[in-house]
């Protein structure tokens, strides 16, 4: 896979991201839910967009600053346990398991292809973006056994 294959490739996993959490965010049945999706949408937008910009200067020139890419990006730290919604119904609970699979799948590709990328500002990009992911990762993590727990008493599977 060459590094533009790989950007290519990166960009299109961002904007599926976005599409899955704009969706997520927009059947949400909580507000507080709706909003955790929709920021974690607007976070796929900006890595979307470092991606395209690291893009065009690989294409054009071959070199790329991925300081000038990212600046002043941090996250907004929105996925905390305070966020979670203990009445969230079977619906966030799939989607959140869902968006867990979907960042496994990020990390795990920008990790395989920050090593086998040349380029050492790409390769950069790419460790900084599984960071992120790895990130997204745990606290999509933390919510969902938080609702499982809530859902699995709900249910009465919990122990008496």
């Amino acid at each position: 896979m060459t590094e533009l294959d790989i950007l290519k490739t990166a960009i299109l996993n961002e904007v599926e991201g976005f599409q899955f959490y704009t969706m997520a965010a927009a059947r949400a049945d909580d507000a507080e839910v709706a909003a955790a999706f929709q920021n974690l949408a607007q976070e796929e937008q900006q890595h979307e967009a470092w991606l395209r910009k690291m893009y065009q200067q690989v294409a054009s020139a071959g070199e790329a600053d991925v300081a000038e890419i990212t600046a002043n990006a941090s996250s907004p730290q929105i996925f905390r346990q305070q966020n979670v919604v203990p009445e969230s119904g079977s619906l966030e609970i799939s989607v959140y398991k869902i968006g867990i699979l979907m960042e496994m799948a990020s990390l795990q590709f920008y990790n395989s292809t920050a090593e086998q990328a040349q380029n050492p500002a790409l390769k950069e990009l790419l460790h900084k973006l599984a960071r992120w992911e790895d990130t997204h990762l745990l606290y999509l993590q933390q919510m969902y056994d938080i609702l499982k727990e809530e859902w699995w008493d709900k249910q009465g599977f919990s122990p008496a």
